[in-house]
């Protein structure tokens, strides 16, 4: 029997996939990808995540703003996912965070933002899925101020320490592609700190794993994060996905099958 793996963070309503989503969605399916949840962006993209959800039943959408989104009019955009969560449920809030890497000019509404997002994610019951890129401290810093918060480090790639901090809080760290990168470190971290808060995702169409690096990432790839996590710790393929298909249906409190 096939091992079922869930892809808990990829971006496939992208124009990256419009000639082929339908192609990508079913070499999924054929790898064992029985659930792909779709982090929201802004408002210029919400509509094809919905769409993409409509016409794929695997599909799950979150909704938020992403923290590279963050301009001085986030005020708007917020308005807008309240009023998508007052509408219809959605898998979680996200990917919501802050991002150091690109551009420090918004850090304040960075911030702000994604406080009012982790109250929106308290008030409505749900998970976070955080983007900390050269931010992960902060990103720490701040979901720790919210006892009863859960939630998921999308691709994580923080140390041992960092890792440790966010499992005693009760969260996943999402590991994709970058674990399979020669030099990333990950490896050695993942080894650590072993499988209980581990969840896997694609970040597609980027980040794709060894031997696809450079090239557009997307669901079906999950299959060969798994394998080099059982490669790392010395288990099979079938207990990484049972373990974090687990950990990953919990997180989003998933009551049917994937």
């Amino acid at each position: 029997m096939q091992a079922v793996l869930i892809d808990t963070h990829a971006h496939i309503y992208l124009p990256e996939f419009d000639a082929d989503r339908e192609s990508i969605v079913k070499r999924a399916e054929a790898a064992g990808v029985k659930a792909i949840y779709l982090p929201a962006i802004d408002s210029s993209t919400h509509e094809a995540m919905l769409r993409t959800e409509q016409d794929y039943p695997a599909c799950r959408s979150m909704i938020g703003l992403h923290p590279c989104s963050v301009k001085e009019d986030f005020e708007n955009e917020i308005a807008i996912v309240e009023d998508y969560l007052q509408q219809r449920p959605f898998a979680a809030i996200g990917e919501i965070g802050l991002d150091f890497y690109w551009d420090t000019t918004f850090t304040r509404q960075q911030y702000a933002a994604f406080h009012r997002q982790i109250e929106l994610a308290l008030r409505y019951n749900l998970p976070i899925a955080v983007h900390s890129r050269n931010a992960t401290d902060e990103c720490i810093d701040v979901v720790s101020q919210y006892p009863g918060l859960r939630g998921v480090f999308h691709c994580f790639s923080g140390n041992e320490e960092q890792g440790r901090k966010l499992m005693a809080l009760q969260f996943q760290l999402g590991i994709g592609g970058v674990v399979t990168f020669k030099n990333a470190g990950l490896d050695k971290v993942v080894q650590a700190v072993g499988l209980s808060h581990l969840i896997l995702e694609t970040d597609a169409p980027y980040l794709a794993p060894v031997p696809h690096r450079g090239k557009r990432n997307e669901p079906s790839y999950t299959s060969l994060v798994a394998e080099k996590l059982a490669g790392l710790l010395a288990t099979s393929v079938d207990e990484i996905a049972k373990i974090t298909t687990g950990n990953a249906k919990k997180l989003f409190r998933m009551v049917e099958n994937p």
